[in-house]
């Protein structure tokens, strides 16, 4: 499987402690027959229990009260994102890998052709929603985010590229994400670690919510928030990837 973590600067004992904790959280939950196709390993992992999981996260306050929310594109919350659309929220796709100039897709459920379980998907918001520049987002009040690890009191680690972290900086930055924006995730049971277990980076965003199946997590910032983008834990190769950072580092 392709090491998602092989551009990623910043502290070389910190990156290998959380390439480490990523291979025991994915062969656990493999283990554990919780993975479904096309397995853990190398990804932010679909879970068995993702829509119960979903299902708990519609019944929270947070919920209720959104309007719009910012959503990842992996498979394990794209019941969140069907959800949403059904609930009326507007949703903000990231690009996978954030690959392009407009790296969000916007989805209104107000304005779909098709279903919102279609148009959630992958391949349905390529489709059905529209590429818009990062000055065009409104703001949000969730932000849905995928995990390899998290534990109760909000640290997340991912699968290694960084994107989530870049994509929270770069919405911010854009006013899309504010102090009272709620940060959440859902996961597997088997995803949660003990607290102190996830290495943490300065770029490393909390978790405000952690939902799964069986539970909500409500969370304490116990480490702050990032303020903007950490170019300095960026490598030129992960910057020149991303067309919307190689055009904001050429600015600054």
């Amino acid at each position: 499987m392709r090491d998602h973590s092989a551009d990623a600067g910043g502290d070389a004992d910190v990156l290998d402690a959380k390439r480490a904790l990523r291979e025991k959280v994915w062969s656990a939950l493999e283990e554990a027959g919780a993975a479904r196709f096309p397995g853990a390993k190398g990804r932010i992992p679909n879970f068995t229990g993702a829509e119960a999981a979903a299902e708990r996260l519609r019944g929270t306050d947070a919920w209720r009260s959104a309007r719009a929310v910012k959503a990842n594109p992996d498979s394990p919350q794209w019941p969140v994102r069907q959800r949403a659309l059904e609930d009326g929220l507007v949703v903000y796709m990231a690009v996978p890998r954030l690959a392009e100039e407009n790296p969000f897709f916007v989805l209104d459920p107000d304005s779909l052709e098709v279903s919102p379980r279609k148009a959630s998907s992958i391949k349905g918001a390529t489709a059905a929603g529209r590429p818009v520049p990062v000055d065009d987002l409104q703001p949000v009040d969730l932000v849905v985010t995928g995990s390899v690890a998290v534990d109760r009191d909000g640290r997340r680690l991912g699968k290694g590229g960084g994107f989530a972290d870049l994509e929270f900086a770069v919405a911010s930055a854009a006013g899309l994400i504010g102090e009272q924006t709620v940060v959440l995730t859902t996961v597997h049971p088997t995803q949660i670690v003990d607290v102190g277990e996830i290495p943490i980076a300065d770029h490393d965003v909390p978790l405000d919510l952690v939902v799964t199946p069986d539970e909500v997590i409500a969370c304490d910032r116990t480490h702050p928030r990032p303020e903007g983008i950490a170019w300095e834990d960026l490598t030129e190769d992960k910057i020149a990837a991303i067309p919307l950072l190689a055009r904001l580092a050429a600015d600054r």
